[in-house]
């Protein structure tokens, strides 16, 4: 990998600035509007400017012809189409000096959007809300992304300048402030990174170093070519920053089957896991490096190397997820096709051994095999799910789970998913069942918005023929302003009763599982065409935690259920099952 610095780097002097730009012939800083002679050197052009200092603000002039941010901007404070500032990240005063991170087998995910989670939509509101996560069981709060994108509203996959922090929720004090509260409450914090395309406004890379991209195509756009030194550099580095310059604990990589490797050839992915674990050791740190892969890749994850020497520490299970909502909405559109044939099967499969899809022919995935085989990792392994952003939003319009399925239903998995030995994750909202849709937003201009809008029509087709005015527009203010989080509805009855649920759920968890949860292993689980669902788990301390639950809407009589242990939720279950009932218990 290159030993690349990309960026402004503020220095004793002034300030350093550098930029890779290959297919470049000259290239000029404009500094406060005024032009300064970069130096090149290969592909790379720099600059050192003297009393330059934080709060100056930049662009690069390529070719005498236009204008650019920097790729590697540590902040736009007018958008990705304005100039760059300069920012010193070591003139942050942090309070949470000696935080060093938690364990993984701690983990409690909360999955939040900054601009929806509060009506401010700022880091700094949502400080106000941190003691609530605590209070719930919450310990680690998970940031969708915010790698600058165009415009003040959007869920931040389309980022093009992915070490500046959006703008639209503060400065980057701002977010460090948010990080730092955390960390004083024990809280974890996790940022989704997004390192498989970049967004189709604002992004002037293909200009200046068209090498950056291959020829082929992602769903969102150009794939990017990590076989050059410097863009895998780019992207390590961007992962570095968030890391060691504003100290979150861990990163989800979005859509890693989508980020290119070379067979035969150490990947993107290794380096960066690599990378991370260098950081983690050199400052005794907590660093947990998470993927989402439609791939299914048991042999990218190993949750026990700490620090991260080439692995993962865990996946998003999307096949968990998967599987309870067609169990609950009996939905077969898309991905939920594929399961179909047996939902509560596919949900023992889960407990049981991890991923559904180890190697079998998934349709939705073309026909071809899916997976490895996941029953030999540890089940803290997977980050188990009811919903997420996806799951909401990629819905046409934008509906929870709260609204498909009855609230028994919802706390029966509930029940199952906070009590798993693997680590479960909620959906800013879900721990008071709140209804507040999360429809797919953004603020695209031009042709661009209006083909966000046609193509929404295009794949959504059905939804626009059956409900029309009532699908949203992506592009309305009012669609973003519907998703922002409705904290009031957590004091009424329902909200109430859920929340408290969901509090003694973890609090269950915190005393009973996580103590036995580093050195488990997978078990064996089983559905019954009645509903029954049997599981078990062998625990680091040699007990065997049991689940036996009824998923289905009547009562089973007559189980002939043999259990041992100490009942540790839902106390022990008799001969007749109610219906959506679960029992945990532990020992034996």
């Amino acid at each position: 990998m290159s030993n690349a610095r990309f960026g402004a780097r503020p220095t004793r002097e002034g300030t350093s600035f550098r930029l890779w730009a290959p297919a470049a012939k000259r290239v000029e800083l404009v500094l406060e509007k005024k032009p300064f002679q970069m130096r090149r050197d290969g592909g790379w052009f720099s600059a050192d400017v003297a009393g330059c200092g934080a709060g100056a603000r930049y662009r690069f002039r390529i070719d005498d012809e236009i204008d650019v941010p920097d790729p590697a901007s540590a902040f736009q404070p007018d958008d990705v189409f304005g100039p760059s500032e300069v920012i010193d990240h070591a003139s942050f005063q942090w309070c949470a000096k000696d935080w060093r991170g938690r364990p993984w087998t701690d983990t409690v995910l909360i999955e939040t959007h900054v601009g929806a989670f509060t009506t401010e939509g700022s880091y700094r509101a949502m400080i106000d809300k941190l003691d609530h996560l605590v209070e719930t069981g919450i310990t680690a709060l998970e940031l969708m992304p915010l790698a600058d994108f165009a415009g003040r509203r959007g869920w931040g996959y389309d980022g093009v300048l992915w070490y500046a922090p959006d703008s639209a929720y503060g400065r980057p004090e701002d977010l460090k402030s948010l990080i730092d509260e955390a960390h004083r409450r024990g809280l974890m914090m996790f940022l989704d990174v997004v390192y498989n395309h970049f967004g189709p406004q604002g992004n002037f890379i293909g200009r200046y170093a068209p090498s950056f991209f291959t020829e082929a195509h992602t769903p969102w756009g150009s794939a990017i070519d990590y076989r050059v030194g410097e863009v895998r550099a780019f992207a390590i580095e961007n992962a570095l920053c968030w890391l060691r310059d504003y100290r979150f604990d861990g990163l989800r990589l979005d859509a890693a089957n989508h980020i290119m490797s070379e067979p035969g050839r150490p990947s993107m992915l290794h380096d960066l896991s690599i990378a991370a674990g260098k950081l983690a050791a050199a400052t005794g740190r907590h660093i947990h490096l998470v993927l989402e892969n439609g791939d299914n890749r048991a042999s990218l994850l190993d949750v026990a190397q700490e620090p991260s020497r080439g692995k993962y520490r865990a996946q998003w299970n999307d096949d968990y997820h998967h599987a309870w909502h067609v169990l609950f909405t009996r939905e077969s559109n898309g991905y939920y096709g594929d399961y179909q044939r047996s939902p509560r099967g596919d949900i023992a499969r889960a407990l049981a051994s991890g991923f559904v899809y180890q190697g079998e022919v998934s349709t939705f995935w073309g026909n071809k095999p899916r997976g490895e085989p996941s029953g030999k990792l540890p089940p803290a392994t997977f980050v188990n799910f009811l919903q997420n952003h996806d799951q909401i939003g990629n819905r046409a319009l934008g509906d929870r789970l709260e609204s498909l399925a009855s609230a028994q239903q919802i706390e029966a998995a509930l029940a199952v998913t906070l009590l798993a030995p693997m680590v479960p994750m909620l959906f800013m909202g879900e721990e008071w069942g709140s209804k507040v849709p999360f429809p797919f937003f953004c603020d695209f201009t031009g042709d661009l918005a209006n083909a966000v809008r046609e193509g929404r029509k295009r794949e959504y087709k059905w939804a626009y023929d059956k409900f029309g005015d009532e699908v949203p527009d992506p592009l309305d203010p009012g669609t973003f302003r519907s998703a922002v989080l409705d904290w009031p509805t957590r004091e009424a009855p329902a909200g109430a009763k859920r929340l408290a649920l969901v509090r003694e759920l973890l609090a269950v968890r915190r005393r009973d599982i996580v103590p036995r949860l580093s050195g488990a292993s997978f078990g064996e689980a089983q559905a019954g065409e009645n509903g029954l669902l049997t599981a078990s788990w062998r625990m680091d301390d040699g007990a065997t935690l049991s689940l036996i639950a009824n998923l289905s809407p009547n009562e089973i009589a007559n189980a002939s259920l043999h259990t041992t242990g100490t009942p540790i939720w839902g106390g022990a279950p008799g001969d007749r099952l109610p219906p959506w009932s679960v029992f945990w218990r532990i020992g034996g």
